[in-house]
């Protein structure tokens, strides 16, 4: 079929038509940036073609050069044969109008907190330049980091993690955004170790639940164990986050964090915190947000005494 398939399609109608029909013949699993065949076999000719991604029909019918065939070819074949994301065929990865340099030590960009920061946390956070410190935990790919940067400009933010292979990735993109000065990259285990106040808390942390992580399609394998599974229930790290919380807050502080679909269980853990379920494309049970008043008054983490404070556990 390879041979066949670079000795006939000439145009980027012909290879998308073809990356179409071996997409659905594989039974590909989507998630990553797109969720359908059609939409990863355009971004994917254009992203390999250095063409703009919003803009394919000016290009159909151009006729390509034999060796961008092959090279088109042979990352379809990838993803339809290996099950690899598009993400890490590319090396890139796109939110809203942000992108940035993956591979496999990171997992692919796609949480929902980027949709919150700035404007829908008005409510919240009145004024950008009311936030001077804030902290990303788990901060994988640096994207939510660089995205804080952008929506609060007078914001100095930590970006955490316990992989120094992410926090390798995140270098390659704060210096990309040219945000060295403003982004300080940390390697920790959540919350160890942290203790200035910051106005703004958000965490991505891994949240797939045991059942789950032995359940994930083959494109989901491709990417760092260590960031997508967080115990049996999936909120071990979540766990830590909240009982820590208070104390690196500070009066009117706000915590925002990306627990998957674990919403009931967390909500059972904890029935006197008064969660606050952001809206988001694709609903509103995925993040939640609490300010520190609301932790302190639920009696987790006195931010007067240290003593109180919990120990930090693992990632794993």
């Amino acid at each position: 079929m390879y041979a066949q398939a670079a000795s006939s399609l000439h145009t980027v109608r012909d290879l998308l038509r073809f990356a179409v029909s071996r997409f659905n013949d594989a039974g590909l699993t989507y998630g990553h940036g797109t969720d359908n065949a059609y939409d990863e076999a355009a971004y994917l000719l254009l992203s390999a073609l250095k063409l703009p991604i919003d803009r394919l029909e000016p290009f159909l019918d151009a006729r390509l050069l034999d060796t961008e065939v092959k090279d088109v070819i042979d990352l379809i074949e990838r993803r339809a044969e290996e099950r690899v994301p598009v993400a890490y065929l590319t090396h890139e990865a796109w939110q809203g109008e942000f992108n940035f340099y993956v591979d496999e030590r990171v997992i692919v960009p796609r949480s929902f907190i980027y949709e919150l920061l700035g404007e829908p946390l008005a409510p919240w956070i009145e004024h950008p330049e009311l936030v001077n410190r804030a902290l990303d935990l788990c901060t994988g790919s640096g994207c939510l980091a660089i995205q804080l940067a952008h929506h609060y400009p007078d914001a100095d933010i930590d970006a955490v993690d316990i992989s120094l292979d992410a926090l390798e990735v995140a270098s390659i993109n704060v210096q990309n955004y040219g945000l060295e000065e403003r982004i300080q990259l940390i390697h920790s285990d959540l919350v160890e170790g942290l203790e200035e106040p910051y106005d703004l808390i958000i965490a991505n942390p891994p949240y797939v639940d045991a059942e789950s992580v032995d359940a994930l399609p083959a494109e989901y394998l491709h990417e760092p164990e260590l960031a997508l599974g967080s115990g049996e229930d999936g909120l071990d790290a979540t766990h830590v986050i909240l009982q820590n919380a208070a104390r690196l807050l500070n009066p009117h502080g706000v915590l925002l964090v990306e627990i998957g679909h674990n919403r009931d269980v967390l909500e059972a853990s904890y029935p006197s915190l008064p969660f606050t379920w952001m809206e988001t494309e694709s609903g509103d049970g995925f993040v939640f947000l609490l300010t520190r008043e609301e932790l302190v008054a639920a009696g987790l983490g006195d931010p007067l005494n240290d003593d109180d404070f919990a120990e930090v556990g693992s990632e794993d």
